[in-house]
C-alpha cells in the first residue's frame, strides 16, 4: 500500500499578511504559506495522507515551516533541510479582492528543487501527485522535477496557477502544453489563465483545447460563475458555493486543487470531488492568509450539500 494518498511538489514560503496596503508601521501576521502548502493543507483536511516534496532552510525559519506543515496534518518526511535563504513573501488582500504581493524568493532553497529530490517509489505509489505552474516557474530544475514526477505518477493533477511576475505567457503556455498529455486533471481559471495560456475566455473552449492536447479531464474554475468540468463523458457546469464570509481570497484556488486531488485519490468521482473543492475554496476565503481557514471535511461536505 502507498504511504501517501497525495504527494505535492513546490516551494513553502514564510508569509507576512498585512491588513492594509504596504507602508511603514503597517501590522502584519506571520504565517506559513505558498501555493503548495495551501493545497497540501486542503488535501490533508479532505482526508488524505499527504506528503510534501520541498526544500526548506536548516535554520529557525525552516523550523517554523516544518512545524506548521506538521500542524496542518502534512507529513514532513519528504522535506529536505538545507542551508541558504528561505523564500518569503508579503501580501495584502482586502475582501473586495484588492491585492499586493511582494516576493523574496530569487535564489531561495525552495527554488532549487530538482529531480534529485524525488523518490520514484514514493511518486509511483501515491494515489495522486499535484503540482502547479508556480513550481514550474521558479527555476528550470524545479520545472524538471515536476515533469519527472508527472511522468512517474499514476494520477497527475496540474494547476497552471500562472503568475506574470514569474513567467512570460508564452513560457507558461509551453509548460502547460508539455504537461497536459500527462495529466489526469488540469485546473485552469477563466478568464484570466485561459485567455493568457489558451487564447480564449470561454471555459468550454479552453477545456476542449486541453482535452485535445491529452488531458483526461479539465475543471475550469470561473469565480462566481462556478466550475466547468469536461472529460470523456461530456461537459457540465457546477454553480459556485457562496462564501459565508470574505476576508482574504489568497489561496482559494490552491484549496480547490488540493481538495479535488485528495478526493480523487480517495476514490470520489470527479463531479463530487469538484463540488467539495468549490465548497472548501468558498470557506477558505473566510480566513487571513493562505492557510488561515482550512475547513475540515465534515464542514466542507455540509457547505457543499454532499453527504458522506
Amino acid at each position: 500500500m502507498s504511504r501517501y494518498d497525495v504527494v505535492l511538489l513546490g516551494e513553502p514560503l514564510v508569509e507576512f499578511s498585512t491588513l492594509a496596503p504596504f507602508g511603514d508601521g503597517v501590522p502584519a501576521r506571520m504565517g506559513i504559506s505558498g501555493d503548495v502548502v495551501n493545497a497540501a493543507a486542503a488535501a490533508a483536511a479532505a482526508g488524505a495522507r499527504v506528503g510534501l516534496v520541498a526544500r526548506v532552510t536548516d535554520d529557525e525559519l525552516g523550523d517554523a515551516v516544518a512545524t506548521r506543515i506538521r500542524q496542518l496534518g502534512i507529513d514532513d518526511a519528504l522535506l529536505r533541510r538545507v542551508p541558504g535563504q528561505q523564500g518569503v513573501y508579503v501580501q495584502y488582500s482586502d475582501p473586495d479582492g484588492d491585492r499586493q504581493f511582494c516576493y523574496a524568493r530569487t535564489g531561495s532553497v525552495g527554488s532549487q528543487l530538482s529531480p534529485a529530490d524525488l523518490d520514484r517509489a514514493v511518486i509511483t505509489s501515491a494515489g495522486a501527485v499535484l503540482a502547479s505552474g508556480i513550481a514550474c516557474a521558479v527555476s528550470a530544475s524545479a520545472r524538471a522535477a515536476v515533469r519527472t514526477a508527472a511522468g512517474w505518477s499514476r494520477r497527475f493533477v496540474y494547476d497552471p496557477n500562472h503568475r506574470p511576475r514569474l513567467s512570460a505567457p508564452g513560457d507558461a503556455a509551453q509548460v502547460l502544453a508539455t504537461l497536459a498529455p500527462l495529466a489526469a486533471l488540469v485546473t485552469p481559471s477563466a478568464p484570466g489563465e485561459t485567455s493568457v495560456l489558451l487564447g480564449t475566455d470561454d471555459p468550454a473552449t479552453a477545456a476542449k483545447a486541453l482535452l485535445a492536447r491529452g488531458a483526461r479531464s479539465v475543471a475550469v474554475t470561473c469565480g462566481s460563475a462556478g466550475v466547468h468540468v469536461s472529460d470523456a463523458s461530456g461537459e457540465r457546469r457546477y454553480a459556485a458555493v457562496p462564501a459565508p464570509e470574505v476576508v482574504d481570497q489568497t489561496g482559494a484556488g490552491d484549496v480547490f486543487a488540493g481538495t479535488v486531488t485528495a478526493r480523487l485519490a480517495l476514490g470520489d468521482p470527479i463531479d463530487e470531488a469538484v463540488r467539495l473543492g468549490a465548497a472548501a475554496a468558498s470557506l477558505a476565503v473566510g480566513g487571513q492568509g493562505g492557510t488561515g481557514r482550512i475547513a475540515p471535511l465534515a464542514e466542507v461536505r455540509a457547505h457543499a450539500g454532499v453527504r458522506a
